[in-house]
């Protein structure tokens, strides 16, 4: 089993870097460890996602910016053999950016992407969140940075509890799937 970190943000607007909430889930030893999400400053009061997660500028006009919150929020970030988020490619693009405005050094640890997982080890389609979180039987509250980061993180154990494996992978084979060999 691995030890992982399920991330989720949410954004203001287009800009990569206007995150204005964080959702982080640990996972260790096939369980979640720890969780917490965060509201964050965006750069920019323009706010056109409202409709899609209900967070405004009024909501994180007095929370600290990405920057601000970096210090707190680091240790989350060591010690882990991955990160996995769903859509890993957005979520990769928003760390990366908001660590780029605000001249940090941005985690080089390799992202995991759960709608693939989903689709190789399940055949799950669509893989939209809530499609692989009523497959899986998991709640999900869509949006909610700490409900989406959750449900992230429990694709990932489900899939280590049914052979996937971070450092081996999996083969389809027949009816089921097998880890790959070397």
């Amino acid at each position: 089993m691995s030890t992982f970190l399920a991330i989720d943000f949410e954004t203001a607007n287009y800009s990569a870097d206007s995150a204005c909430a964080i959702g982080l889930v640990r996972a260790e030893n096939g369980k979640i460890t720890d969780e917490r999400s965060y509201l964050i400053r965006p750069p920019s009061q323009d706010f056109f996602f409202t409709h899609i997660h209900g967070i405004t500028w009024p909501d994180v006009i007095m929370e600290p910016t990405f920057g601000e919150l970096w210090s707190e929020i680091t240790p989350w970030f060591e010690g882990v053999d991955f990160f996995s988020a769903h859509n890993a490619g957005f979520d990769r693009k928003v760390l990366k950016s908001c660590c780029d405005t605000y001249e940090l050094e941005n985690p080089e640890t390799e992202f995991i992407c759960t709608v693939k997982l989903a689709r190789d080890m399940w055949s799950v389609r669509p893989t939209k969140l809530p499609n692989v979180a009523e497959y899986l039987g998991l709640s999900l509250n869509h949006h909610d940075a700490l409900s989406d980061s959750r449900a992230c993180a429990n694709i990932v154990l489900a899939a280590e509890r049914d052979g996937w494996g971070h450092d081996t992978g999996m083969e389809f084979v027949g009816e089921r799937y097998t880890a790959l060999e070397d």
